[in-house]
C-alpha cells in the first residue's frame, strides 16, 4: 500500500542511477500519439504549405524559388512536421529527431553549403545513430554494454580519414556518359565546335540537389588553343545585403584529333569558380565514333575528390559526375540531330 501523498506512478528516470535507455523505455509519455490539434496543424503544413513550396520550386513561379520564401519556408515547414509528429521512444530516436530539426533549421544559414548538407545527410544520420546506440549500450545495465565498445575503434577510424591527406581510396576519378545519336560524325563535330544550348537536366539527382547549372557558353572551335567560357547560375546567399556572385568555368583545347569516322578532343579546365568548393575539375574529354546506328559520343570528366570519408563521398561524387557527363552527351546530341 502506497502512502497517501506518494505519486501513483514514478518514472524510473526520476530515480538516481537509472541508465538513459531505461528512462526512455519506461517513460509513460514516450511514443504517445500526437493530439488532434497537432494532427490538424501538421495537415495544414503537409497539404497546404509543402505542396505550394514544391510548385514554386518546380515552376520557378515569379522567381520565388530563389528567395527566402522558399529557402526559409521549406526547412521551417519540415521542421514543424518533425516537432508536431515526432514521438521518439528511445535515445536513438531522440537523437535522430533532434538531428533532423537542426539540419532543417541550419540549411538556410549555409547558403551554398546546403548542397553539401543534403549530400552528407545520410552520413550524418548514420553517425548520429551509431553514437547514440553505442553510448546507450555502454551506460545501460542490460549486460550488453561491453559489446558496444567494438564500435569505438570503428568510429575513431572514421574520424581520422582525411586528416593529413590519408585516404584509403584514390582521389582521382572519372565520370562517364555515353549516347548514340542519329547523326554523322561530321554533324557531331560541328555541334561540338559550336556553343551549346543548355537545358534543364533530366536526372532526378541533379534536379533535386541545387547544383550549379550551366546557362551559356562562349567560344567555338575544336583546334588546339580554342577556348570555352561557361557561365553558371550565380551563387546566392541569404545574408543581409548579399548579392548574387557570378560563377564560371574556363576550358582550353589541349589535344584535338578529328577524322572522317570520329574524333577525340581534350579540354583542360583552366579556371573554375563553380565546383571548386566540392571537387577539383581537371579536364573533359569527348570521343565520338561512327556506328551502324549513327554516332556514339562519350564524355569523360576527370576530377579529384576533396571530401572525406572516401567510402561515402567517393561513390557520391562518382555518381554525380557520371550524370554530369551524361548531361553533356545529351546536350550535344540534341544539337547534332
Amino acid at each position: 500500500m502506497s502512502e497517501p501523498n506518494e505519486p501513483r506512478h514514478r518514472p524510473r528516470g526520476a530515480e538516481p542511477g537509472t541508465p538513459p535507455s531505461a528512462r526512455f523505455d519506461e517513460d509513460p509519455d514516450a511514443g504517445r500519439a500526437p493530439s488532434a490539434a497537432r494532427w490538424l496543424l501538421a495537415g495544414v503544413v503537409l497539404l497546404g504549405v509543402l505542396p505550394l513550396l514544391v510548385v514554386v520550386r518546380m515552376t520557378s513561379f515569379g522567381g520565388l524559388d530563389q528567395t527566402a520564401l522558399f529557402y526559409l519556408g521549406l526547412p521551417v515547414a519540415l521542421a514543424l512536421l518533425v516537432v508536431l509528429l515526432a514521438r521518439p521512444r528511445s535515445a536513438v530516436g531522440v537523437a535522430m529527431a533532434v538531428t533532423t530539426l537542426l539540419l532543417l533549421l541550419s540549411g538556410p544559414l549555409l547558403g551554398e553549403g546546403v548542397v553539401c548538407l543534403l549530400i552528407s545527410a545520410p552520413l550524418i544520420y548514420g553517425v548520429v545513430a551509431l553514437v547514440a546506440w553505442m553510448f546507450v549500450r555502454i551506460l545501460g545495465r542490460d549486460g550488453r554494454g561491453p559489446h558496444a565498445y567494438v564500435a569505438v575503434p570503428v568510429l575513431f577510424v572514421l574520424l581520422l580519414e582525411g586528416v593529413g591527406g590519408i585516404s584509403p581510396l584514390p582521389r582521382e576519378d572519372t565520370g562517364t556518359g555515353t549516347v548514340v545519336v542519329a547523326a554523322t560524325p561530321t554533324d557531331v563535330a560541328d555541334a561540338l565546335a559550336a556553343p551549346p544550348a543548355y537545358g534543364a537536366p533530366e536526372a532526378l539527382f541533379l534536379r533535386a540537389i541545387p547544383f550549379p547549372r550551366p546557362v551559356e557558353a562562349h567560344g567555338a572551335g575544336l583546334a588546339e588553343g580554342d577556348t570555352r567560357a561557361v557561365r553558371f547560375t550565380p551563387r546566392r546567399s541569404l545574408g543581409p545585403g548579399a548579392v548574387p556572385t557570378p560563377r564560371h568555368m574556363e576550358l582550353t583545347v589541349v589535344d584535338s584529333r578529328i577524322h572522317a569516322d570520329g574524333g577525340r578532343v581534350v579540354f583542360d579546365v583552366t579556371d573554375d569558380t563553380t565546383f571548386d568548393r566540392w571537387m577539383e575539375m581537371e579536364r573533359a574529354v569527348v570521343t565520338w565514333t561512327a556506328t551502324p546506328e549513327g554516332t556514339e559520343m562519350t564524355w569523360e570528366i576527370d576530377h579529384r575528390r576533396t571530401y572525406d570519408p572516401s567510402w561515402y563521398f567517393g561513390p557520391v561524387q562518382s555518381y554525380a559526375t557520371d550524370l554530369a557527363a551524361a548531361y553533356l552527351a545529351d546536350t550535344f546530341a540534341r544539337a547534332a540531330r
